[in-house]
């Protein structure tokens, strides 16, 4: 990570990705964000909600990205 303010706060509890260390870090910027995540991954849809996540994990990791 590139900010100190980040990389030295306390750390958060298991399971802490970097996305969400980020939202705990500045929650009243990223509640919008957090929310409308959490709608898109778990609210009703077409998609069952383990190929949602399924889709995530793998663009995640044709992106490199531990997340």
């Amino acid at each position: 990570m590139f900010l100190k303010e980040i990389e030295h706060a306390t750390p958060l509890p298991e399971p802490s990705t970097g996305i969400m260390h980020l939202f705990a870090f500045a929650p009243e910027k990223t509640e919008h964000l957090m929310r409308f995540t959490q709608e898109v991954m778990r609210g009703e849809g077409e998609l069952p909600i383990g190929l949602r996540e399924l889709i995530a994990a793998r663009t995640s990791k044709a992106n490199a990205c531990p997340f």
